[in-house]
């Protein structure tokens, strides 16, 4: 039985060493990430069975990939493309402090995932999950993937597996009116809505304060849980007319990326079994903050030091 299975893109992403640009260095710091398969890591860490369903070049960047994944405790579900096409979407991360700022440049269009379809994916991971995930950067990769996660979205919702989806905006893939016009058709197959705020206001066009935004989306899509991340103001949740807050746990930012899937991973790893929307919550926000303290998207964390930060801190919840 799989508690999460996940489906998305995984890239591999390429890095120069800190200090140096792109243009100039010659060595490439190789790591594999991908929002979905994040969420599956931080989830398999804490100590859920977790899949992950994607599509892949049968070449050996595809098993690398696959790889990186078992050795977190991932189970893969992968369609092998071996076609003379097949590739493996990449990106490149330079670090850069202030006033220069890190920079993200993605070379991933025509990547094998872009045209996977439902029939190709072994879905049945997905009828054996009590949970299932993706975010709004799958659909936002090719129209073929927004066909293709609406219709995994309604397959899982009807073998009884709850669904979760993280707005997860980039606005290098889409518009925001593209984008908002995407999440909403999706919506009505949707149980758990994970959101940052600033997309909300940006692709969903609501106004006013976290608690209030959270709200009026339960209320216009019937979603049994709408939680709303902060940054370091925290995060939010809405779950049977009960509102919960959360404070960011403090952390020595080493490398900020994958830190918002840590927290959704943490947050679903401690739902899936029943837990309480306030604890899940501060699991979310110790995963999360972790995860800022290694390099790499994934969250290399162990459950007893989710449990130590918080403890620590006492929950650090608010009601």
């Amino acid at each position: 039985m799989t508690d999460i299975a996940t489906f998305g893109e995984t890239m591999l992403r390429l890095s120069p060493p800190r200090g140096e640009r792109l243009e100039r260095t010659r060595d490439l710091d190789v790591r594999v990430g991908g929002a979905e398969s994040n969420v599956a890591v931080a989830a398999a860490r804490l100590g859920r069975e977790t899949t992950w369903l994607s599509k892949l070049p049968k070449s050996p960047l595809g098993r690398r990939v696959t790889a990186a994944l078992r050795s977190h405790g991932v189970r893969p579900a992968v369609a092998w493309d071996g076609s003379e096409s097949a590739r493996l979407g990449t990106y490149y991360l330079e670090h850069g402090g202030d006033p220069r700022g890190s920079d993200v440049i993605y070379d991933r269009q025509g990547a094998s995932i872009t045209t996977a379809t439902p029939p190709e994916l072994p879905v049945g991971a997905i009828e054996g999950a009590d949970l299932f995930y993706t975010s709004g950067i799958t659909p936002a990769l090719s129209s073929t993937l927004a066909e293709t996660t609406a219709e995994l979205l309604k397959a899982a919702g009807g073998t009884g597996s709850t669904t979760a989806f993280d707005l997860n905006y980039r606005s290098k893939l889409w518009s925001p009116e593209a984008a908002g016009e995407a999440y909403e058709s999706l919506f009505p197959y949707i149980d758990v809505l994970v959101a940052a705020e600033r997309d909300v206001n940006t692709c969903l066009d609501r106004e006013g304060d976290a608690i209030e935004m959270a709200n009026g989306l339960i209320h216009e899509f019937d979603f049994r849980t709408v939680v709303l991340t902060r940054g370091e103001h925290g995060s939010v949740a809405v779950h049977d007319g009960e509102v919960f807050e959360q404070d960011a746990y403090a952390a020595d930012t080493f490398d900020p990326v994958g830190s918002g899937d840590a927290f959704v991973g943490g947050y679903l790893a401690h739902r899936v079994h029943g837990g309480g929307v306030a604890e899940a919550l501060a699991y979310g926000a110790a995963a999360a903050s972790l995860t800022r303290t290694v390099d790499g998207d994934v969250a290399v964390v162990t459950a007893d030091e989710v449990e130590s930060v918080v403890d620590e801190d006492g929950g650090g919840l608010s009601r």
